[in-house]
């Protein structure tokens, strides 16, 4: 172990961060957006947001792709980078953990884990495999609850129930996952899909531990917290504002060839003092 606690190889500041995102969700609610890349993060950190999570389809919209084409070590390889431009605490969407079996996602968790994140979540949904069932499921959850055990600092486990965004309406299912997974050792729980105020506050009740809403309109930050949730994220949400903008921009100078959107626009002069170091 080094003078900071850590295992080597581990960030001499990575310890911090991570009682840092711990002692974020002991009580309160905080919101944790969604930076797709290091310019963003840094951005989003100098708004004054407390932590921060990678976004699955942002991250692959960077490389080109769509969600879920990404590989482990091009998501190691981004964690890197955006650890190293900011100080916040950096939580991982790490899809289903790049393969079906537990051991994969345990081998997930501790990559990021190593590259300095302090967080992340393990999904029970394959890209082309759907919804794992129950029993698999639980057993990625504590597969990956036990490789967190074995990191030298607190690593933030997130287990994500997708029944509701991949097709389901059942509620009852999707909580009794949650429950599942709390059981397994989980310590955020997270059900994307909750379109109201009554599914929140069914999952918050049903479950003792954190629970992550994603907010999607109409509901807002103030929906969520009043209904217990204790973590709040927008996912890809950013990234397709920024994305649409780029859209409309070049959208307005191919066809009009004019420059509107680019006034409307703070710029290079308004955006880069943000990132000075």
């Amino acid at each position: 172990m080094t003078a900071a606690g850590s295992a080597p190889g581990t960030r001499p500041d990575t310890v911090a961060r991570a009682a840092t995102f711990r002692a974020l969700h002991e009580s309160g609610t905080f919101v944790m957006p969604n930076p797709w890349d290091a310019g963003s993060a840094r951005l989003l950190e100098t708004l004054g947001f407390p932590a921060l999570a990678t976004t699955s389809s942002g991250f692959a919209f960077t490389l080109g792709r769509r969600d879920g084409r990404v590989t482990l070590a091009e998501v190691v390889a981004h964690v890197r980078s955006v650890v190293a431009a900011v100080s916040v605490p950096l939580s991982v969407d790490l899809e289903n953990g790049y393969g079906p079996s537990p051991e994969e996602a345990a081998a997930a968790l501790t990559a990021v884990g190593e590259a300095g994140a302090v967080g992340g979540s393990i999904e029970d949904y394959g890209h082309g495999e759907g919804v794992y069932a129950f029993d698999h499921a639980v057993e990625r959850v504590t597969a990956a609850v036990e490789a967190a055990a074995r990191l030298p600092f607190p690593f933030t486990v997130t287990a994500r129930a997708e029944n509701l965004i991949r097709g389901s309406t059942d509620l009852d299912g999707t909580i009794a996952r949650l429950v599942a997974y709390e059981r397994a050792g989980a310590d955020v729980l997270f059900a994307p899909g909750l379109r109201e105020v009554g599914q929140i506050r069914a999952v918050c009740s049903a479950v003792s531990r954190p629970v992550n809403v994603l907010i999607t309109p109409p509901l807002g930050v103030a929906d969520a917290a009043e209904a217990g949730a204790r973590r709040i994220s927008v996912g890809g949400g950013l990234t397709w504002v920024a994305a649409g903008a780029l859209l409309e921009a070049a959208t307005e100078l191919r066809d009009q060839g004019t420059l509107g959107a680019f006034a409307r626009s703070p710029g290079m002069r308004g955006i880069v003092p943000l990132l000075a170091d």
